[in-house]
């Protein structure tokens, strides 16, 4: 089965993007981050109509790759994929290399969606993307475990990775096989 339209759901800091943009230059597919499609200048969010009206453009085409885990919009993604791909990480790897891209981007004054950037004030307060990782890693895992499960999604092709390591070598395979 070739995957043509492929959603890519994990934790904060699981490597979602690294590995939709790695994907979609591999399978030569448009990709899509959903933090782009919410986050406004100054961190401010759309409202779910404008996401929604995003996320149905998004998906309107016959092969794309799509990473995030917006439990408001995900019916529309995982209506139209074929494949999720569930990167379901430890805790302690999903800290570590949210700790260390944060770091990064605060360092490097990285530019993020609509002109944002991660800031150290940002990272310490109620607001921090910390924060939300340890409390939603837990929860994260029963949850996409209980929506796979649901008859509307037994058509997805659905790859759980439990290692950056089977990901990595997931990756190789399906890079390999296009260029056959």
């Amino acid at each position: 089965m070739e995957i043509q339209r492929i959603s890519i759901v994990g934790t904060t800091g699981s490597g979602k993007s690294t590995l939709a943009r790695k994907l979609g230059q591999a399978l030569d597919i448009p990709v899509t981050e959903l933090d782009a499609l919410f986050w406004g200048p100054d961190w401010t969010s759309v409202s779910d109509a404008q996401l929604s009206n995003r996320v149905r453009d998004a998906v309107a085409g016959e092969r794309w790759v799509i990473e995030g885990g917006y439990s408001r919009v995900r019916p529309q993604i995982w209506g139209r994929a074929d494949t999720v791909i569930w990167l379901d990480y430890s805790f302690p790897v999903n800290f570590a290399r949210l700790a260390q891209r944060t770091a990064r981007r605060i360092l490097f004054r990285e530019s993020l969606w609509s002109g944002n950037r991660e800031s150290l004030q940002r990272t310490f307060s109620r607001d921090s993307i910390l924060v939300w990782m340890i409390k939603t890693h837990g929860p994260n895992k029963k949850k996409f475990a209980a929506q796979f499960a649901q008859p509307e999604y037994a058509h997805l092709n659905v790859r759980r990775f439990r290692s950056p390591r089977q990901t990595d070598a997931w990756l190789r395979e399906v890079s390999s096989k296009r260029r056959r």
